[in-house]
């Protein structure tokens, strides 16, 4: 459990990190172009480990998961690319991440099991922090949540596909799976935004790369050594990386509401997933 805590927590420090720069490249280029060269980048990096035991090490029955996983994953990145270029960064995180208040629930929609009763109060108290951060009576309606929204429930469904993967099939294979996928997936949408890419861009466009590929592998290794529903209190650990991020480098201090907001999401996500959702979870992987 120590060493998936912290697997988990250096994992999500990365996707911090690959956020803020998202957010600067997203303002020099297009939001398809920063989500291609996300996992262009990466696969370029795991295909030769990845076929260094030849084509037979590619072989899987689970074709069918690794989709899952490189759709709900791209979808998840380009819809919170395009929610961190839309409102605070902090707010776009602290919503896209509120994704362990949905895993419980979709796992009992799977497996057809009930849910406990911490299950639906933790997504209670959580969903009530994620009024207050949207503060719907302050300000206008701002597209961007709902990208942020939506990607909270596209996270939900990768991280939970990460670990059915990680029951059976090795590191490489399912990186390898991933970054190629979500690469075609991006292709079409980076092709129909395409425009020229400044030179400066490039270099955040490359740390995003290295930064996606750091967050995989630490995310991976840290299923096999705990469950995600024991290691998902640990993904809160990125809303906390973010709000200092936008506060030292953007000078965006966390409004009341935020930080209020946080404890509940927080709070919340602890109750839920920390329900009685082993059951429903083991079997689906099962």
């Amino acid at each position: 459990m120590v060493i998936g805590a912290t697997l988990t927590t250096l994992s999500f420090l990365c996707v911090s990190v690959m956020s803020a720069l998202g957010k600067v490249a997203g303002q020099l280029t297009s939001t398809g172009v920063v989500v291609l060269f996300q996992n262009l980048i990466c696969l370029l990096f795991i295909a030769p480990i990845a076929l260094h035991g030849g084509c037979a090490s590619l072989r899987t029955e689970k074709i069918g998961l690794h989709i899952l996983r490189a759709a709900s994953g791209t979808a998840c990145w380009y819809a919170l690319f395009v929610a961190i270029t839309m409102m605070p960064l902090t707010n776009a995180i602290l919503l896209s991440f509120s994704a362990p208040l949905w895993m419980p629930v979709i796992a009992w929609l799977v497996s057809r099991q009930k849910a406990s009763t911490a299950t639906w109060l933790g997504a209670a108290i959580g969903f009530v922090g994620v009024v207050l951060v949207l503060q719907p009576h302050h300000h206008r309606f701002n597209v961007g949540t709902l990208f942020a929204l939506a990607a909270a429930l596209l996270l939900a469904v990768a991280l939970m596909s990460v670990r059915w993967l990680g029951a059976t099939e090795p590191m490489p294979r399912i990186l390898f799976y991933y970054f190629l996928l979500s690469t075609v997936m991006a292709i079409p949408i980076a092709a129909i935004q395409w425009h020229s890419v400044p030179a400066r861009a490039w270099i955040y466009l490359l740390s995003i790369g290295f930064a996606q590929l750091f967050a995989q592998v630490l995310i991976v290794l840290a299923y096999r050594y705990a469950s995600s529903v024991k290691l998902g209190p640990f993904i809160y650990t990125t809303i906390v990386f973010t709000a200092l991020i936008d506060w030292v480098v953007w000078d965006h201090p966390p409004t009341l509401f935020v930080v209020l907001g946080t404890v509940l999401v927080i709070g919340g996500g602890l109750v839920a997933i920390r329900g009685k959702t082993e059951a429903p979870l083991a079997a689906i992987e099962s």
